[in-house]
């Protein structure tokens, strides 16, 4: 019998690119709000992190008052231009992502989950969008836990699975992704093209192309045993 292992992925900006979907619904939220809307580097730079830290970090100013209208005119705006649009044109796959989850998927000794910084309700509107239903045997999001980095998601991936710590590994492309796998003590690795500068993700290991994820996932945690 093959010896389980663990991949687990972030979404926004390592496996979907979402960012002008997600950048409009920042604006369509400070605009409700009768606030500037901050750039477009600025607010895309906290992706990943739940909405509960996102808009007190950007606007430490307002009061909570006014990011929890913030936090609901963003979810608001999200959900309303996913429902106009849908998942290809609001949250097309990056080249080769959907192939490898496929790949992925066929091999019986590896395991998928998801830690996200996406509501349930987001994640699972994504998946349907996709036919991706029994893709992720495990789905943690923002509504569940504390915001990244804290190792809440991966902690709960790993103990709904059983699978050990030196046979999983995060995919994610933000710093948060990558701090939350070291605090849980798992393998790293980063993608090139996500919402960070590729210099201070520090993963295990890094790459630009999503077809070499494969390869990559064997050298940290190995394949088949």
């Amino acid at each position: 019998m093959s010896k389980l292992r663990l991949v687990i992925f972030d979404v926004d900006g390592t496996l979907v690119d979402s960012q002008v979907m997600i950048y409009d619904a920042f604006a369509f939220a400070y605009e409700q709000a009768g606030l500037p809307v901050p750039d477009r580097a600025t607010a895309l730079s906290y992706v990943g992190m739940s909405l509960e830290k996102i808009f007190p970090a950007l606007s430490p100013e307002q009061d909570a008052a006014t990011h929890a209208k913030l936090i609901q005119g963003y979810r608001d705006a999200y959900f309303h231009i996913r429902q106009e649009r849908g998942s290809n044109a609001t949250s097309p796959f990056f080249p080769g992502a959907r192939e490898v989850l496929d790949a992925f998927r066929e091999q019986d000794w590896t395991l998928l989950g998801v830690a996200t910084g996406k509501s349930t309700r987001g994640l699972d509107k994504l998946i349907e969008g996709y036919g991706l239903e029994g893709y992720f045997v495990s789905r943690q999001t923002a509504d569940d836990h504390p915001s990244k980095p804290s190792p809440s998601m991966i902690h709960a991936i790993l103990s709904e699975t059983g699978v050990p710590i030196d046979r999983a590994v995060m995919i994610g492309d933000t710093t948060f992704d990558m701090d939350m796998g070291r605090a849980a003590g798992i393998r790293t690795i980063g993608v090139s093209w996500g919402y960070h500068p590729a210099e201070t993700l520090r993963p295990d290991i890094l790459i630009d192309d999503f077809l070499a994820l494969p390869a990559a996932v064997d050298r940290l945690i190995g394949s088949a045993s």
